[in-house]
Protein backbone atom coordinates (compact mmCIF):
# COMPACT_ATOMS: atom_id res chain seq x y z
CA UNK A 1 0.00 0.00 0.00
CA UNK A 2 1.52 3.29 -1.16
CA UNK A 3 0.93 6.23 1.15
CA UNK A 4 0.61 9.65 -0.42
CA UNK A 5 1.50 12.94 1.22
CA UNK A 6 -2.19 13.39 2.06
CA UNK A 7 -2.35 9.95 3.71
CA UNK A 8 0.70 10.68 5.84
CA UNK A 9 -0.53 14.11 6.89
CA UNK A 10 -3.98 12.88 7.95
CA UNK A 11 -2.54 9.73 9.51
CA UNK A 12 -0.01 11.73 11.54
CA UNK A 13 -2.76 13.91 13.00
CA UNK A 14 -4.91 10.90 13.93
CA UNK A 15 -1.94 8.99 15.33
CA UNK A 16 -0.76 11.82 17.60
CA UNK A 17 -4.26 12.49 18.92
CA UNK A 18 -4.88 8.79 19.57
CA UNK A 19 -1.64 8.53 21.54
CA UNK A 20 -2.78 11.49 23.64
CA UNK A 21 -6.14 9.83 24.32
CA UNK A 22 -4.36 6.57 25.11
CA UNK A 23 -2.20 8.32 27.70
CA UNK A 24 -5.19 9.95 29.39
CA UNK A 25 -7.23 6.74 29.55
CA UNK A 26 -4.18 4.79 30.68
CA UNK A 27 -3.79 7.11 33.68
CA UNK A 28 -7.52 6.86 34.41
CA UNK A 29 -7.42 3.06 34.13
CA UNK A 30 -4.46 2.90 36.52
CA UNK A 31 -6.43 4.85 39.10
CA UNK A 32 -9.59 2.73 38.71
CA UNK A 33 -7.76 -0.61 39.00
CA UNK A 34 -5.78 0.74 41.96
CA UNK A 35 -8.99 1.71 43.78
CA UNK A 36 -10.52 -1.73 43.07
CA UNK A 37 -7.44 -3.53 44.38
CA UNK A 38 -7.04 -1.43 47.53
CA UNK A 39 -9.38 -3.59 49.70
CA UNK A 40 -6.90 -6.46 49.30
CA UNK A 41 -3.91 -4.33 50.23
CA UNK A 42 -2.19 -5.61 53.37
CA UNK A 43 -3.83 -9.05 53.32
CA UNK A 44 -1.35 -11.89 53.68
CA UNK A 45 1.63 -10.93 51.49
CA UNK A 46 -0.27 -8.56 49.17
CA UNK A 47 1.89 -5.52 49.90
CA UNK A 48 2.83 -2.44 47.89
CA UNK A 49 5.10 -4.24 45.33
CA UNK A 50 2.41 -6.86 44.70
CA UNK A 51 -0.28 -4.18 44.42
CA UNK A 52 1.70 -2.13 41.88
CA UNK A 53 2.57 -5.26 39.91
CA UNK A 54 -1.08 -6.27 39.72
CA UNK A 55 -2.23 -2.78 38.69
CA UNK A 56 0.37 -2.48 35.91
CA UNK A 57 -0.12 -6.01 34.57
CA UNK A 58 -3.90 -5.45 34.44
CA UNK A 59 -3.59 -2.48 32.09
CA UNK A 60 -3.25 -4.34 28.75
CA UNK A 61 -6.66 -5.97 29.21
CA UNK A 62 -8.25 -2.69 30.33
CA UNK A 63 -6.86 -0.79 27.34
CA UNK A 64 -7.80 -3.58 24.95
CA UNK A 65 -11.43 -3.41 26.07
CA UNK A 66 -11.35 0.39 25.62
CA UNK A 67 -9.43 0.27 22.34
CA UNK A 68 -12.38 1.11 20.02
CA UNK A 69 -13.23 4.12 22.19
CA UNK A 70 -9.60 5.27 22.17
CA UNK A 71 -9.46 5.05 18.38
CA UNK A 72 -12.82 6.83 17.99
CA UNK A 73 -11.90 9.78 20.21
CA UNK A 74 -8.39 9.98 18.77
CA UNK A 75 -9.71 10.00 15.20
CA UNK A 76 -12.28 12.69 15.98
CA UNK A 77 -9.60 14.83 17.67
CA UNK A 78 -7.07 14.39 14.88
CA UNK A 79 -9.52 15.17 12.10
CA UNK A 80 -11.12 18.00 14.08
CA UNK A 81 -7.77 19.74 14.46
CA UNK A 82 -7.41 19.64 10.67
CA UNK A 83 -10.94 21.01 10.28
CA UNK A 84 -10.47 23.81 12.83
CA UNK A 85 -7.24 24.83 11.11
CA UNK A 86 -9.17 24.98 7.82
CA UNK A 87 -6.92 22.28 6.35
CA UNK A 88 -9.88 20.11 5.37
CA UNK A 89 -11.45 23.11 3.61
CA UNK A 90 -8.20 23.64 1.71
CA UNK A 91 -8.16 19.98 0.73
CA UNK A 92 -11.74 20.17 -0.56
CA UNK A 93 -10.93 23.39 -2.43
CA UNK A 94 -7.97 21.62 -4.07
CA UNK A 95 -10.34 19.00 -5.43
CA UNK A 96 -9.88 16.28 -2.80
CA UNK A 97 -13.16 14.44 -2.39
CA UNK A 98 -14.75 13.41 0.90
CA UNK A 99 -14.25 9.76 0.01
CA UNK A 100 -10.54 10.40 -0.55
CA UNK A 101 -10.19 11.98 2.90
CA UNK A 102 -12.16 9.13 4.47
CA UNK A 103 -9.89 6.66 2.67
CA UNK A 104 -6.80 8.32 4.14
CA UNK A 105 -8.34 8.12 7.62
CA UNK A 106 -9.15 4.44 7.09
CA UNK A 107 -5.55 3.75 6.09
CA UNK A 108 -4.47 5.21 9.44
CA UNK A 109 -7.13 3.05 11.06
CA UNK A 110 -5.49 -0.04 9.58
CA UNK A 111 -2.46 0.61 11.81
CA UNK A 112 -4.73 0.62 14.86
CA UNK A 113 -6.43 -2.57 13.70
CA UNK A 114 -3.07 -4.35 13.55
CA UNK A 115 -2.03 -2.89 16.92
CA UNK A 116 -5.29 -4.06 18.48
CA UNK A 117 -4.87 -7.60 17.17
CA UNK A 118 -1.30 -7.82 18.48
CA UNK A 119 -2.37 -6.43 21.85
CA UNK A 120 -5.28 -8.86 22.22
CA UNK A 121 -3.48 -11.97 20.96
CA UNK A 122 -0.07 -11.66 22.59
CA UNK A 123 0.15 -8.96 25.27
CA UNK A 124 -3.22 -9.37 27.05
CA UNK A 125 -3.06 -13.18 27.64
CA UNK A 126 0.46 -13.01 29.07
CA UNK A 127 -0.08 -9.91 31.24
CA UNK A 128 -3.52 -10.93 32.52
CA UNK A 129 -2.37 -14.44 33.44
CA UNK A 130 0.64 -13.05 35.29
CA UNK A 131 -1.45 -10.45 37.11
CA UNK A 132 -4.09 -12.90 38.33
CA UNK A 133 -1.59 -15.61 39.24
CA UNK A 134 0.63 -13.33 41.33
CA UNK A 135 -2.38 -11.72 43.02
CA UNK A 136 -3.81 -15.12 43.96
CA UNK A 137 -0.43 -16.27 45.19
CA UNK A 138 -0.11 -13.23 47.44
CA UNK A 139 -3.67 -13.42 48.80
CA UNK A 140 -3.77 -17.19 49.38
CA UNK A 141 -0.43 -18.27 50.74
CA UNK A 142 -1.62 -21.85 51.25
CA UNK A 143 -2.75 -22.11 47.61
CA UNK A 144 -0.08 -22.17 44.92
CA UNK A 145 -0.34 -22.59 41.16
CA UNK A 146 2.19 -24.74 39.34
CA UNK A 147 2.42 -26.35 35.92
CA UNK A 148 0.88 -29.48 37.50
CA UNK A 149 -2.18 -27.51 38.71
CA UNK A 150 -3.15 -25.95 42.05
CA UNK A 151 -1.54 -27.08 45.29
CA UNK A 152 -2.79 -26.32 48.79
CA UNK A 153 -2.33 -27.60 52.31
CA UNK A 154 -5.53 -28.71 54.04
CA UNK A 155 -4.67 -29.67 57.62
CA UNK A 156 -2.43 -32.75 57.44
CA UNK A 157 -3.30 -33.25 53.77
CA UNK A 158 -1.86 -31.84 50.58
CA UNK A 159 -4.28 -31.34 47.70
CA UNK A 160 -3.54 -31.07 43.99
CA UNK A 161 -6.29 -29.73 41.69
CA UNK A 162 -5.81 -30.22 37.98
CA UNK A 163 -8.30 -27.62 36.73
CA UNK A 164 -11.09 -25.27 37.81
CA UNK A 165 -14.10 -25.28 35.44
CA UNK A 166 -16.40 -22.27 34.83
CA UNK A 167 -19.06 -23.68 37.19
CA UNK A 168 -16.25 -23.88 39.82
CA UNK A 169 -16.23 -27.66 39.90
CA UNK A 170 -12.78 -29.24 40.10
CA UNK A 171 -11.13 -31.76 37.81
CA UNK A 172 -8.43 -34.34 38.61
CA UNK A 173 -8.28 -33.89 42.39
CA UNK A 174 -5.49 -35.72 44.25
CA UNK A 175 -5.52 -35.71 48.07
CA UNK A 176 -2.39 -36.87 49.92
CA UNK A 177 -2.83 -37.47 53.67
CA UNK A 178 0.20 -37.74 55.91
CA UNK A 179 0.89 -38.87 59.43
CA UNK A 180 3.25 -36.60 61.38
CA UNK A 181 3.75 -34.64 58.13
CA UNK A 182 6.26 -37.24 56.92
CA UNK A 183 4.53 -40.60 56.45
CA UNK A 184 2.01 -41.02 53.63
CA UNK A 185 -1.14 -42.72 54.91
CA UNK A 186 -3.49 -42.44 51.90
CA UNK A 187 -3.81 -41.06 48.42
CA UNK A 188 -7.25 -40.26 47.02
CA UNK A 189 -7.91 -39.46 43.38
CA UNK A 190 -11.24 -38.02 42.17
CA UNK A 191 -12.10 -37.35 38.56
CA UNK A 192 -14.26 -34.41 39.66
CA UNK A 193 -15.32 -32.53 42.78
CA UNK A 194 -18.48 -30.43 43.17
CA UNK A 195 -19.62 -28.13 45.96
CA UNK A 196 -23.19 -29.00 46.99
CA UNK A 197 -25.41 -27.72 49.78
CA UNK A 198 -23.92 -30.13 52.30
CA UNK A 199 -20.32 -29.53 51.18
CA UNK A 200 -17.82 -30.85 48.66
CA UNK A 201 -18.44 -34.24 47.05
CA UNK A 202 -15.85 -36.26 45.15
CA UNK A 203 -16.91 -38.23 42.08
CA UNK A 204 -15.14 -41.13 40.39
CA UNK A 205 -12.97 -41.89 43.43
CA UNK A 206 -9.95 -44.21 43.65
CA UNK A 207 -8.22 -44.56 47.03
CA UNK A 208 -4.88 -46.05 47.99
CA UNK A 209 -4.57 -46.79 51.74
CA UNK A 210 -1.01 -47.32 52.92
CA UNK A 211 -0.66 -49.83 55.77
CA UNK A 212 2.57 -50.91 57.46
CA UNK A 213 3.75 -53.21 54.70
CA UNK A 214 0.92 -53.15 52.17
CA UNK A 215 -1.29 -50.91 50.06
CA UNK A 216 -5.05 -51.40 49.81
CA UNK A 217 -7.07 -50.06 46.88
CA UNK A 218 -10.69 -48.95 47.04
CA UNK A 219 -13.06 -47.45 44.49
CA UNK A 220 -16.20 -45.41 45.10
CA UNK A 221 -18.66 -43.60 42.89
CA UNK A 222 -18.91 -40.62 45.27
CA UNK A 223 -17.45 -39.62 48.62
CA UNK A 224 -17.91 -36.55 50.85
CA UNK A 225 -14.84 -34.32 51.17
CA UNK A 226 -14.34 -32.34 54.35
CA UNK A 227 -12.15 -29.39 53.44
CA UNK A 228 -11.82 -25.69 54.21
CA UNK A 229 -11.67 -24.89 50.49
CA UNK A 230 -14.37 -22.39 49.47
CA UNK A 231 -15.85 -21.19 46.19
CA UNK A 232 -14.36 -17.73 46.76
CA UNK A 233 -10.85 -19.17 46.84
CA UNK A 234 -11.43 -21.46 43.85
CA UNK A 235 -13.01 -18.69 41.76
CA UNK A 236 -9.69 -16.81 41.71
CA UNK A 237 -8.29 -19.57 39.48
CA UNK A 238 -11.24 -19.93 37.11
CA UNK A 239 -10.40 -19.08 33.51
CA UNK A 240 -11.49 -15.55 32.54
CA UNK A 241 -12.50 -15.49 28.84
CA UNK A 242 -11.49 -11.85 28.35
CA UNK A 243 -7.90 -12.74 29.26
CA UNK A 244 -7.48 -15.42 26.57
CA UNK A 245 -6.37 -15.13 22.96
CA UNK A 246 -8.57 -16.26 20.07
CA UNK A 247 -6.66 -19.52 19.73
CA UNK A 248 -6.79 -20.18 23.47
CA UNK A 249 -10.53 -19.48 23.53
CA UNK A 250 -11.16 -21.87 20.65
CA UNK A 251 -9.28 -24.69 22.39
CA UNK A 252 -10.90 -23.98 25.75
CA UNK A 253 -14.41 -23.98 24.25
CA UNK A 254 -13.76 -27.45 22.78
CA UNK A 255 -12.42 -28.56 26.16
CA UNK A 256 -15.54 -27.30 27.96
CA UNK A 257 -17.80 -29.10 25.51
CA UNK A 258 -16.00 -32.36 26.26
CA UNK A 259 -16.70 -31.77 29.97
CA UNK A 260 -20.39 -30.87 29.41
CA UNK A 261 -19.89 -27.26 30.46
CA UNK A 262 -21.78 -24.22 29.17
CA UNK A 263 -19.72 -22.42 26.55
CA UNK A 264 -21.91 -19.45 25.53
CA UNK A 265 -19.96 -16.90 27.57
CA UNK A 266 -16.69 -18.08 26.07
CA UNK A 267 -18.15 -18.19 22.56
CA UNK A 268 -19.29 -14.58 22.99
CA UNK A 269 -15.78 -13.53 24.05
CA UNK A 270 -14.37 -15.49 21.09
CA UNK A 271 -16.53 -13.71 18.53
CA UNK A 272 -16.01 -10.32 20.15
CA UNK A 273 -12.26 -10.79 19.70
CA UNK A 274 -12.78 -11.98 16.13
CA UNK A 275 -14.76 -8.84 15.31
CA UNK A 276 -12.57 -6.42 17.29
CA UNK A 277 -10.61 -5.37 14.15
CA UNK A 278 -13.90 -4.59 12.40
CA UNK A 279 -15.10 -2.61 15.44
CA UNK A 280 -11.89 -0.57 15.39
CA UNK A 281 -12.27 0.20 11.68
CA UNK A 282 -15.92 1.20 12.21
CA UNK A 283 -14.88 3.63 14.93
CA UNK A 284 -12.53 5.39 12.49
CA UNK A 285 -15.31 5.50 9.91
CA UNK A 286 -17.72 6.89 12.51
CA UNK A 287 -15.31 9.72 13.34
CA UNK A 288 -15.19 11.12 9.80
CA UNK A 289 -18.73 12.54 9.31
CA UNK A 290 -18.50 14.89 12.29
CA UNK A 291 -15.41 16.76 11.07
CA UNK A 292 -17.15 17.92 7.90
CA UNK A 293 -19.62 20.00 9.89
CA UNK A 294 -19.13 23.79 9.77
CA UNK A 295 -16.63 25.02 12.36
CA UNK A 296 -19.30 27.23 13.94
CA UNK A 297 -21.33 24.10 14.82
CA UNK A 298 -18.88 23.12 17.52
CA UNK A 299 -15.23 23.34 18.48
CA UNK A 300 -12.76 20.66 19.45
CA UNK A 301 -14.18 20.27 22.96
CA UNK A 302 -17.72 19.58 21.79
CA UNK A 303 -16.51 17.06 19.23
CA UNK A 304 -14.37 15.22 21.79
CA UNK A 305 -17.37 15.10 24.11
CA UNK A 306 -19.45 13.71 21.25
CA UNK A 307 -16.78 11.07 20.64
CA UNK A 308 -16.83 10.07 24.31
CA UNK A 309 -20.62 9.73 24.26
CA UNK A 310 -20.55 7.64 21.09
CA UNK A 311 -17.81 5.44 22.51
CA UNK A 312 -19.70 4.87 25.74
CA UNK A 313 -22.86 4.13 23.76
CA UNK A 314 -20.98 1.48 21.79
CA UNK A 315 -19.60 -0.17 24.94
CA UNK A 316 -22.98 -0.14 26.69
CA UNK A 317 -24.82 -1.45 23.63
CA UNK A 318 -22.17 -4.12 23.12
CA UNK A 319 -22.60 -5.34 26.71
CA UNK A 320 -26.40 -5.14 26.65
CA UNK A 321 -26.73 -7.14 23.44
CA UNK A 322 -24.13 -9.62 24.65
CA UNK A 323 -25.86 -10.26 27.98
CA UNK A 324 -29.28 -10.29 26.30
CA UNK A 325 -28.03 -12.92 23.88
CA UNK A 326 -26.65 -15.06 26.72
CA UNK A 327 -29.93 -14.87 28.64
CA UNK A 328 -32.16 -15.67 25.68
CA UNK A 329 -29.97 -18.19 23.88
CA UNK A 330 -29.14 -16.05 20.84
CA UNK A 331 -26.19 -16.85 18.61
CA UNK A 332 -22.96 -15.55 20.25
CA UNK A 333 -21.67 -14.59 16.80
CA UNK A 334 -24.78 -12.50 16.10
CA UNK A 335 -24.65 -10.93 19.57
CA UNK A 336 -21.04 -9.86 19.00
CA UNK A 337 -21.63 -8.60 15.45
CA UNK A 338 -24.95 -6.76 15.92
CA UNK A 339 -23.68 -3.59 17.69
CA UNK A 340 -20.83 -3.24 15.19
CA UNK A 341 -23.23 -3.45 12.24
CA UNK A 342 -25.58 -0.91 13.85
CA UNK A 343 -22.76 1.61 14.28
CA UNK A 344 -21.48 0.89 10.76
CA UNK A 345 -24.90 1.70 9.28
CA UNK A 346 -25.10 4.81 11.48
CA UNK A 347 -21.66 5.95 10.28
CA UNK A 348 -22.49 5.37 6.59
CA UNK A 349 -25.77 7.32 6.89
CA UNK A 350 -24.01 10.28 8.54
CA UNK A 351 -21.19 10.13 6.02
CA UNK A 352 -23.61 10.19 3.12
CA UNK A 353 -25.35 13.26 4.54
CA UNK A 354 -22.08 15.08 5.16
CA UNK A 355 -20.92 14.47 1.58
CA UNK A 356 -23.82 16.52 0.17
Amino acid sequence: MILSLLDRHIGRGIFISTLLVLGVLFALSLFIVLVRAMPDFGKFSFGLPELLHYVIMSQPRQLYELFPIIVLIGSIMGLSVLALNSELIAMRAAGVSVSRIVGSAMKAGLVFVIAGVLLGEYVVPFAESLAQRERAKALHESLQQRSSGLWLRDGEAFVNIGEVLPDLSLLRVNIYRFEDSTRLRSQTFAAQARLEDEGWRLEGVRQSLVEDNSVQFQNARTLPWNTALTHDVVSVFAVVPEGLSIQQLWRYIEHLRQNNQETERYQLAFWQKIFMPLATAVMVLLATPFVFRPVRSGGLGSRVFLGIMLGLAFVVLNQIIGYFGLLHGLSPMLSALAPILLFMVFALVLLRRSAH
